[in-house]
């Protein structure tokens, strides 16, 4: 298990697909779950499944993420955020290999790799209770620290460059790459959304410019 932390928009879930299709794991699935973006009533469900009948709208069985990521990869973003009955559920799938659906009498025996990623001090969030203990130290078996985009401006250029060629293939345009000005400004700003805010204002920088070089104004 990998724990991925960094401030938001570092680019944690790239790492984390790195570190799949570089593994063993690679030709089976990579299931990426936004631990904040479920419905904390509905997260149960979505993560280990439920059996027809378990509740009102349960018409049939459903295999839950954890299946659906068998032999390979299920990222956990935001982890912090699982609320702590969840959490305990986490950790008894990580130590028994075993998950039980919502409504289920029978254990399924699963094989997954968790992935986990958070932009929080979990040392933190354990002191204020809002999450365990244990659970922490079975995911940090190896922890990566992405450092943010401002104590990593020699990648900045790169990053740039990469940007403006997706997007001359998305927005059907040529703009060659940025001027000398327009880079040193770039490289220059502290970044405070990190990797994702470099992404979407050289978007949109791109869509505006009418040039074939980025230059100073188109910022």
């Amino acid at each position: 298990n990998v724990l991925i932390t960094g401030e938001s928009g570092t680019g944690k879930e790239l790492v984390a697909k790195a570190i799949h299709y570089n593994s063993d794991r690679k030709d089976a699935p990579f299931i990426p779950v936004n631990c904040a973006a479920i419905p904390e009533q509905l997260l149960e469900s979505e993560l280990f499944g439920h059996m027809r009948g378990a509740f009102t709208d349960a018409k049939m069985d459903k295999r839950g993420l954890f299946e659906e990521a068998q032999k390979g990869t299920l990222f956990l973003d935001e982890i912090s955020e699982l609320p702590l009955m969840l959490q305990a559920k986490i950790l008894r799938a990580i130590q028994e290999k075993e998950i039980r659906r919502v409504g289920a009498n029978r254990p399924i025996s699963v094989d997954v790799r968790i992935i986990a990623a958070t932009n929080l001090n979990l040392n933190e969030e354990i002191k204020n209770k809002r999450f365990r203990e244990d659970l922490y130290y079975r995911l940090n078996v190896i922890e990566l620290k992405l450092p943010p985009l401002r104590e990593r401006r020699e990648d900045i250029p790169a990053l740039v460059n990469r940007f403006i060629a997706r997007f001359n293939s998305e927005e059907s345009k040529s703009i060659a790459g940025a001027s000398a000005q327009a880079m040193a400004m770039l490289s220059a700003f502290d970044w405070p959304g990190n990797v994702r805010q470099l992404e979407n204002t050289v978007f949109r920088a791109v869509v505006l410019c009418d040039g074939k070089e980025l230059q100073l104004e188109d910022f």
